[in-house]
């Protein structure tokens, strides 16, 4: 990649990672523009899931690089705000909505530092945002999983980054859930904000989206929506499943 890096809120470059030497995502190249709603979609293997967490060193990478503004992860880390899979929570830790959310404000004010009433503000508006502020003090554990999964999408709200990656934000959750969600993903790029999320629903990806990274271990393509989503593409992606996968989601 010949690109300057710090152009764009998000630069991967020639990233490779193996689990027991066999390649789950191999020499991909990935630039993400500034304020982009893009998704990442690909088959079940494909690596979407591990792409995100490779970004965030939350799995080795066996080669390459990645950038957030020109710079490492750990040097941008508070500009970025990660929504991980709901079921790699754990739910029935004793804690209410509130103080879920609260923990958005720690990257900002320190550990050892008490949340002010500004933080608490702020928290209680990524409530609102999400249709949750009426269950603020409620145990996490008595939420739906869409609820649930509102109140961590919340928690990324009050970090108050410049860029969001959410894995599988849609994944189990109702009809009324996936709306609230794509208003804040939509109310995040009005407000200039950078966002990715691994998406498995290919007919609504022109409809929610507006860049595209179609994954099968290696990148695909790349751009906008209507510039790569194409039957093309998406069988190179897909194999010849794609016809039928559409059909199904139709």
């Amino acid at each position: 990649m010949t690109k300057d890096t710090s152009l764009y809120p998000i630069a991967v470059e020639d990233l490779t990672v193996a689990y027991h030497e066999e390649p789950v995502l191999w020499d991909v190249d990935v630039t993400v523009p500034a304020g982009a709603l893009m998704a990442i979609v690909g088959p079940n293997g494909a690596g979407k899931s591990t792409l995100i967490k490779a970004m965030l060193g939350l799995v080795p990478r066996s080669a390459g690089h990645v950038h957030f503004f020109g710079r490492s992860y750990a040097e941008e880390r508070q500009r970025v705000a990660y929504v991980p899979q709901r079921g790699s929570v754990d739910w029935d830790f004793p804690t209410n909505a509130l103080d879920v959310v609260m923990m958005g404000r720690y990257g900002r004010i320190g550990w050892v530092k008490r949340p002010g009433k500004a933080d608490r503000a702020v928290a209680h508006e990524a409530l609102e945002m999400v249709g949750m502020r009426d269950f603020a003090s409620r145990q996490i554990s008595q939420l739906s999983g869409g609820q649930q999964q509102r109140v961590f999408l919340a928690r990324a709200l009050a970090q108050d980054a410049d860029i969001y990656l959410m894995d599988e934000p849609f994944q189990g959750v109702d009809a009324t859930t996936e709306h609230a969600i794509v208003r804040v993903l939509k109310d995040l790029q009005a407000r200039g904000r950078t966002v990715v999320v691994v998406h498995h629903d290919l007919e609504t990806v022109p409809e929610y989206f507006d860049h595209v990274l179609l994954l099968n271990v290696k990148a695909i393509a790349n751009g906008r929506v209507e510039d790569v989503f194409t039957p093309e593409n998406l069988r190179a992606a897909y194999g010849g499943r794609v016809d039928l996968l559409l059909k199904q989601e139709a």
